[in-house]
């Protein structure tokens, strides 16, 4: 009995391609699989391991771009979509605030990205001392599979809270893990990502920006030093990356910014075909009214100050016959084309620009964080902040935040968490909203399964 990564060969014979067992559990080793230990014996099979881990990413778990992803179902229980869809699934229970310990997409987040994480475990274990892979190729590997390790768990944590932090593939001790606080686990995050800065390339060499290097390494350090409130060095990771001005920058042009060849895009996840696209665009939008799934809410429309680019660029009318309804336009290409041109971005330098505004906005540096904060604006067609105390700024960014970063990843849920004012501001519009629902239930059969994992998140 051994945790094994499955592969099945290509007809063509070409690459195999990592699968895993459902659960991620030890089973017997089928006759026509691999051993982990026979995957990691060159830098092609690896390779290969570490694509499925990012195709599983982009297509399965909270990250995913579909309408089951954290994009649309935890902007819709915050306040940035709302919902047309059929009642009694696990969409119309997120929208309302009713989600239980038994949600079926409670589950599969939980499920998804803990086997995603056991996926990077075996990578990392795998390229050890022992492997044939040249040592460099072993570096970028490891780093690829630490940055990702930390990339999971802290999406975990914003998610549930509480969470057990894991990092190995011993079943034993898998199934026995402990929940830690949420301070230990960005910890825990924060040192995998600067072990990752010591192994990673500085460029992803094949100028995708689909691999994590070393500056996606640093803007996702800069993102969780600001939610474990280390604020200093978020404004040091983020300009660690923002000073790289030669590869990183905002794109002027707003209705490119979501292109895969934008010099904004930090890290994408590429289509599985050559010629698709995001998997946002057939998410998001909506032809006909009324809409058959989501719609941008009228406070998140509303949201925009006149002369706001983004309200042009980035949100698209539907009308119908009584009203008109929108939706996020950022990705516009729904499925494939003659070739890819937009990618699912997780991190763009926009959000570095307000990271490390707010950064310097708590640390008391109003005019840097004023600095930040306006780039951002005068992208926008905007005139410059006139927040002038710190609370002021820190309402500006939290407001800025909101008509940029929309439908990306959470971000809404997740600020409205950090700047402890979720039930100020949902409480008003969302009649099921409880103050425990800044968490998500522990999926109940996981507290059965492991009883180490304690009690169920308050509220449930």
């Amino acid at each position: 009995m051994k945790p094994l990564l499955y592969f099945k060969l290509l007809a063509a014979g070409l690459l195999p391609l990592l699968t895993g067992c459902d659960s991620f559990v030890d089973v017997d080793m089928p006759a026509s699989q691999l051993t982990s230990e026979a995957v990691f014996q060159t830098t092609a099979t690896a390779n290969a391991a570490m694509a499925h881990i990012y195709a599983s990413v982009r297509d399965n778990g909270p990250l995913s771009g579909s309408p089951t992803g954290i994009a649309c179902l935890m902007g819709g229980y915050a306040d940035e979509l709302d919902y047309y869809g059929l009642a009694g699934n696990s969409a119309a229970f997120f929208f309302s605030n009713t989600v239980l310990p038994t949600d079926l997409q409670v589950n599969s987040y939980w499920n998804e990205s803990y086997a995603q994480i056991y996926a990077t475990n075996a990578v990392i274990e795998s390229t050890g001392s022992l492997s044939p892979i040249p040592q460099q190729e072993k570096d970028r590997l490891q780093g690829e599979a630490l940055f990702l390790r930390a990339w999971l768990h802290f999406y975990l944590a914003g998610l549930y809270g509480d969470i057990p932090y894991v990092t190995t593939t011993d079943h034993a001790v898998n199934s026995a893990v402990s929940r830690q606080p949420i301070a230990t686990v960005y910890a825990k995050a924060i040192e995998d990502l600067e072990q990752a800065l010591l192994l990673l390339p500085e460029t992803d060499l094949t100028f995708s920006r689909s691999k994590p290097n070393r500056w996606t390494a640093y803007a996702l350090l800069a993102r969780t030093y600001l939610y474990a409130g280390d604020y200093a060095a978020a404004s040091n990771a983020a300009s660690a990356l923002l000073n790289n001005a030669a590869l990183f920058s905002l794109n002027p042009d707003l209705g490119q910014v979501f292109l895969n060849t934008s010099p904004e895009t930090i890290w994408q996840l590429q289509p599985e075909a050559g010629n698709g696209n995001s998997l946002e665009a057939l998410t998001f939008i909506f032809v006909t009214a009324p809409p058959p799934n989501v719609a941008l809410s009228q406070g998140l429309t509303d949201a925009f100050e006149p002369g706001d680019a983004r309200r042009t660029e980035w949100v698209k009318a539907v009308p119908g016959e009584n009203q008109t309804w929108y939706h996020a336009y950022k990705y516009r290409q729904q499925g494939p084309g003659s070739s890819s041109t937009e990618n699912s971005i997780l991190l763009r330098t926009a959000e570095l620009y307000l990271i490390r505004a707010e950064a310097r906005a708590r640390q008391g540096e109003l005019s840097a964080a004023k600095d930040d904060l306006n780039a951002i604006r005068l992208r926008a067609g905007l005139p410059v902040t006139t927040a002038a105390s710190q609370p002021e700024l820190l309402d500006a960014i939290l407001q800025e935040r909101r008509v940029e970063l929309f439908t990306e990843a959470g971000h809404r849920f997740f600020d409205l968490k950090r700047y402890g004012a979720a039930d100020a501001v949902l409480g008003p519009v969302k009649p099921n909203w409880q103050s425990t629902d800044v968490l998500l239930p522990i999926p109940e059969n996981e507290l059965v399964r492991n009883p180490n994992l304690g009690s169920q998140n308050p509220g449930y």
